[in-house]
């Protein structure tokens, strides 16, 4: 029996040094990254270069899963629901927080443990290089003289319709919001001419852009962007698109809540080294990306403070008694 309680003790001494062993050794097999929209869009972009370059920097499989549906909901939906191992992790965006603000998903921000943040994101407004307007003022005009002219966004009720629904305002007029399923489908309606403008991001629309398709107009910032410096913001042509407060785009990568803090702090390793790259910055820099790298408990404060501007801001611009249609 005495001998039985030393073979115990020393199995119960020795079974946690097994465990951090074998968190340790993480990852021992491919990491599922899921981005919440279409192939082919800004973030599922980014995430095919995160995956490039981890796989050179640590030899570290990221499978990029593309989830589309629900803005981004349907895709975040199954990173909270899978296994706090590090083994799923998703791209948590601004348009997830938006749906957050109005309720329009049961996701809530408890259910992530936030990563690391991949970019944040300028948003332009764009129309068919044979629209009748050649610059922002013309369009308004435009706008205005003809209500219910189409936009284009990616999601719905998300930073894009926030804007596209800001620019109706500053033309004073109403409009029609068609959402899709990822930036990829909007440029190429935009491009066919199937809708009027959209409201997308420069990586986004780049392509287009240079093959001549689509041409940009203005930008939702406070300062021109240096891949579009010959386009205007609409703050210096005097339209106010933050009425209600700073509203910043970005994507960063979350897991579900629970993560073990070493493995969390593995991931953090990973994916930081990647979006700090010289490899990502001359993407980003080439895509109108900007990189402003925060992690773990900092992006966590950073998420909480972009969803409590959104709280208001979405309650404001997407009140029921507008008269706008969406």
């Amino acid at each position: 029996m005495k001998y039985s309680r030393i073979v115990a003790a020393a199995l119960a001494a020795f079974i946690p040094f097994l465990a951090h062993s074998a968190d340790q050794s993480f990852p021992k097999r491919d990491i599922q990254f899921v981005i919440p929209w279409n192939a082919g869009g800004s973030n599922d972009i980014a995430a095919r270069q995160l995956q490039t370059i981890m796989q050179k920097q640590s030899g570290v499989n990221l499978i990029v899963e593309n989830v589309p549906g629900a803005t981004g909901s349907i895709g975040m939906t199954r990173v909270a629901r899978s296994d706090p191992d590090g083994y799923t992790v998703g791209m948590g965006t601004s348009s997830t927080l938006a749906q957050i603000a109005q309720k329009l998903t049961p996701l809530r921000n408890d259910q992530f443990t936030p990563i690391a943040r991949v970019s944040v994101d300028p948003l332009v407004l764009l129309v068919n290089v044979d629209s009748p307007a050649k610059d922002l003022k013309s369009f308004l005009e435009y706008m205005k003289q003809h209500p219910g002219r189409s936009i284009g966004t990616p999601g719905t009720h998300n930073l894009n319709h926030i804007f596209a629904e800001m620019t109706a305002r500053a033309a004073d007029t109403t409009y029609i919001n068609v959402p899709y399923t990822g930036g990829a489908k909007v440029i190429i309606d935009l491009a066919g001419k199937q809708i009027d403008a959209a409201v997308l991001k420069p990586s986004e629309s780049k392509g287009q852009i240079d093959a001549g398709k689509v041409k940009p107009l203005g930008v939702f910032a406070n300062e021109r962007l240096e891949v579009m410096p010959d386009v205007p913001t609409f703050k210096e042509l005097g339209y106010d698109v933050f009425p209600f407060g700073p509203l910043v785009q970005m994507a960063y990568v979350v897991g579900p809540a629970g993560l073990p803090q070493d493995v969390r702090a593995k991931l953090i390793k990973l994916f930081s080294n990647a979006i700090e790259s010289k490899e990502f910055k001359s993407f980003a820099d080439q895509n109108g990306v900007v990189i402003s790298p925060l992690s773990g408990d900092d992006l966590a404060k950073e998420i909480d403070d972009v969803q409590s501007t959104l709280n208001s801001v979405a309650a404001k611009v997407f009140k029921k008694d507008e008269g706008k249609k969406q």
